[in-house]
C-alpha cells in the first residue's frame, strides 16, 4: 500500500493532527477499548491513539501501518513514556504475521484494499487470535459514497452483514452497523464487528 493514493491521503491527515495535538480516541477505537487485553495487535493503527491507551491500560502492544508519519509519532510516543510498544511501518496488503495474539484490532484498514486482498488478510488476522481471544474489526460497507481518501489502485466496500458473516463460527459480542456525514454531501457507512475466538476443545481423555 506503500505510495498509493490512500496512504498519502492518511500521511497528510496525521501530521495534521499531530501538529495540531488531536489524540482523541475516534467512536470505533472507545467502543474497541474494554476489549484489549494482553498481547494486542493494532493492524492498520493510524496515529496509534488505540495502541498508545492499551499500552497505558498495560497490554503489550504490536502496532503496524503503511504510514511512515503516524509509526514515527507512535516511537516517539512508546520512547517518550516508555511504553510497551513496538511499532513498525509495513505494507499491509501482503504482511505476514508470524505469532498469535490475545486481541486483534483492524480499525478503518481492509477497504483500502482489493476486496481478495482485504478477505485474505482478514483470514489470517482471525489465525492468528489465540483461543479464546478477541478479533475486533471495521469496515466501510456499501452505500458510502465519500470516495476521496480510496486509491485508482482498488478498494472494497464490504456487503452489508459480510463482516458478520465471516465470524459466524465465533461468538460474536458485537455486531454494529453505523452511518456518518461526510464532506459534500456524501456519506460514510461502517460494520463494527466484535468477536471472541471459541476456546480449543481438549481432546484428551
Amino acid at each position: 500500500m506503500n505510495g498509493n493514493r490512500s496512504v498519502q491521503f492518511f500521511d497528510e491527515q496525521f501530521c495534521r493532527q499531530v501538529a495540531a495535538g488531536e489524540f482523541t480516541l475516534n467512536p470505533f477505537e472507545t467502543a474497541a477499548l474494554p476489549y484489549l487485553r494482553g498481547k494486542v495487535l493494532d493492524y492498520g493503527c493510524g496515529l496509534g491513539n488505540l495502541a498508545v491507551e492499551a499500552a497505558r491500560h498495560g497490554c503489550s502492544v504490536f502496532a503496524l501501518d503503511a504510514s511512515h508519519a503516524a509509526i514515527e509519532h507512535l516511537r516517539s510516543v512508546a520512547a517518550r513514556d516508555a511504553l510497551s510498544l513496538q511499532a513498525e511501518e509495513a505494507d499491509l496488503r501482503t504482511y505476514e504475521l508470524s505469532e498469535d495474539f490475545d486481541t486483534v484490532v483492524c480499525i478503518g484498514l481492509l477497504m483500502f484494499f482489493e476486496c481478495p486482498v482485504a478477505l485474505r488478510q482478514l483470514a489470517q488476522l482471525k489465525a492468528h487470535v489465540r483461543p479464546g481471544g478477541i478479533a475486533i474489526v471495521n469496515v466501510l460497507t456499501e452505500g458510502t459514497t465519500f470516495m476521496d481518501m480510496f486509491s485508482p489502485e482498488g478498494y472494497c466496500l464490504f456487503k452489508p452483514g459480510q463482516l458478520r458473516d465471516h465470524f459466524a463460527d465465533w461468538e460474536v459480542i458485537s455486531y454494529v452497523p453505523q452511518e456518518f456525514p461526510a464532506p459534500h454531501d456524501t456519506r460514510k457507512v461502517f460494520a463494527s464487528a466484535i468477536a471472541r475466538k471459541a476456546h480449543e476443545v481438549r481432546t484428551d481423555a
